[in-house]
């Protein structure tokens, strides 16, 4: 195996951490949720980090690696998500949509952070591809949350 296979399988699992995290945290946040239609939009999301880990997976096979299979245990995208609970007040759709956005902030700088890394270091087409369209579906999920979070703000 390559070094370049080697560190573009590092970087992915990476991301599949990161992208697990992101789906546990939509799942959970949902749970949270008193709006069915921000219900509906957390569970469509989590649908999304999902499919975005079966490529990230897929691509680290197709590299020869072992993917990743569960989220990060200490990284900061995970201890986000699993403060999400303990940290919002009162779990008005405000608190938790302003949690969810913060993990969504750790998720885009980590995606940001992999683009660069694989930029730099020449990594395969294939993987700077990869992650430079799953890094516009992050960016999406951010952006959209925000703007979820600030109709909520003005509606309540």
């Amino acid at each position: 195996m390559t070094d370049s296979h080697k560190e573009s399988i590092s970087l992915l699992n990476d991301l599949i951490e990161t992208s697990k995290d992101g789906q546990k945290g939509f799942e959970e946040s949902a749970k949270d949720l008193k709006s069915p239609q921000l219900q509906q939009f957390f569970r469509d999301h989590a649908l999304d980090c999902a499919k975005a880990v079966r490529e990230l997976q897929t691509e680290v096979r197709a590299l020869g690696g072992d993917p990743e299979t569960s989220g990060s245990v200490s990284g900061s995208v995970h201890r986000a998500w699993v403060n999400l609970k303990s940290s919002v007040t009162g779990k008005s759709d405000e608190a938790v949509l302003n949690e969810v956005e913060r993990g969504e902030d750790h998720a885009l700088k980590a995606y940001r952070d992999a683009e660069k890394k694989a930029a730099e270091k020449n990594l395969p087409v294939n993987v700077v591809a990869l992650i430079r369209q799953q890094l516009a579906g992050v960016q999406k999920n951010h952006d959209q949350v925000k703007l979820l979070r600030d109709q909520v703000r003005r509606a309540g």
